[in-house]
This record gives C-alpha cells, sequence and structure tokens, in this order.
C-alpha cells in the first residue's frame, strides 16, 4: 500500500512538473543553457516596434544546411523551433542596407564591432569558416554575441527576420 501511495504522488508530481514547463513555454519563458548570454530564465517579449541595433532578441533559426550542421557539432540545443533547434538569443548588431566585413573581426559600415574577433576553428579544433561579408539583405539581421566561442553571424551571416519572436529579456539567470 505505502508503494502505491509513492508511486502515485510521483505521478502527480510528474504531471504538475509537466504543466509548469509546458506553460511557461506557452507564456513566452525559455531556459537558456548556452553561454552566449547569462544562463537561465528568459522572457521572450512581443516586439512592438521595428527591430533596432542593440537588441537583444530571441530568434529561430532557417532550417538550411548550415544549421542542421550546426546542430551535428552541437553548437545548437533542442528546442521548438523549424529543425527541432532552440531559438538563439543574440544582439541585433546591423540591419538591412549595413555594409558587414569579416577579417580577424568584424567591422560595421567601417567601425569595428566590439568583442568580435573571428576564430577559425571552434573548441574541438574543427574548421571554423566565416561569413564571407557584404550587404545585410532586406528583411535580415546581422546577429552578433560577444561570448568569444559564440556561433553567430560571424559564422553564419545574416539570418531571416522571419524567424524573430521577440526582445530577450532576464528573468533569473546568471553569469558562470
Amino acid at each position: 500500500m505505502r508503494r502505491r501511495g509513492s508511486i502515485v504522488v510521483c505521478g502527480v508530481f510528474i504531471v504538475i512538473f509537466g504543466a509548469v514547463v509546458v506553460g511557461a513555454a506557452v507564456g513566452g519563458y525559455r531556459i537558456n543553457l548556452t553561454p552566449s548570454e547569462p544562463l537561465g530564465l528568459w522572457r521572450i517579449e512581443q516586439l512592438q516596434r521595428p527591430v533596432a541595433i542593440g537588441d537583444l532578441v530571441f530568434l529561430c533559426p532557417p532550417a538550411t544546411a548550415m544549421f542542421v550542421e550546426a546542430w551535428r557539432r552541437g553548437y545548437l540545443r533542442r528546442g521548438l523551433c523549424a529543425g527541432g533547434v532552440a531559438p538563439l538569443i543574440k544582439t541585433v548588431a546591423a540591419l538591412p542596407g549595413q555594409r558587414v566585413e569579416i577579417t580577424d573581426h568584424v567591422l560595421i559600415d567601417g567601425r569595428p564591432l566590439p568583442a568580435s574577433s573571428v576564430s577559425g576553428r571552434d573548441g574541438e579544433g574543427r574548421v571554423l569558416l566565416p561569413y564571407p561579408g557584404g550587404v545585410v539583405p532586406a528583411r535580415s539581421l546581422f546577429l552578433h554575441s560577444p561570448f568569444a566561442s559564440s556561433y553567430d553571424s560571424r559564422y553564419f551571416g545574416p539570418v531571416p527576420d522571419t524567424g524573430l519572436l521577440g526582445l530577450a529579456r532576464p528573468v533569473l539567470t546568471f553569469d558562470p
């Protein structure tokens, strides 16, 4: 009888925990487990204006071969975006019409982007090819994270703004 009670309590706990997780996801809350931004609980805030340089955003990456390879290499986490990946949390560094140059760091319209060193290899020693540079196309965003090992537009280039979910707002976060 005691064992049956324990099973019922565990079952109730699992159902309640599942309901909290689903409710948080539906309510726009996400857990960040990548070091590109502080770890912890974040909220997606609907954007009530045009996206601007400096906005910290959640964006679903497009389901392209480049992002499939990024998933295979472990750069992306599992989530609810197309292709089964989690949304990226990145800062908007350039908007349509701006010129991006990639050398050993990023230049936007001729001005250096702080904390934008470009690596030739990832943490596992695999080759990383930088984006060749160019003008950010219409309806696209160039995304950046100051974290040195971040997988961002330095490598995958501008991404369509159709994947934009909203602003990223920290709720309960910490830097490890």
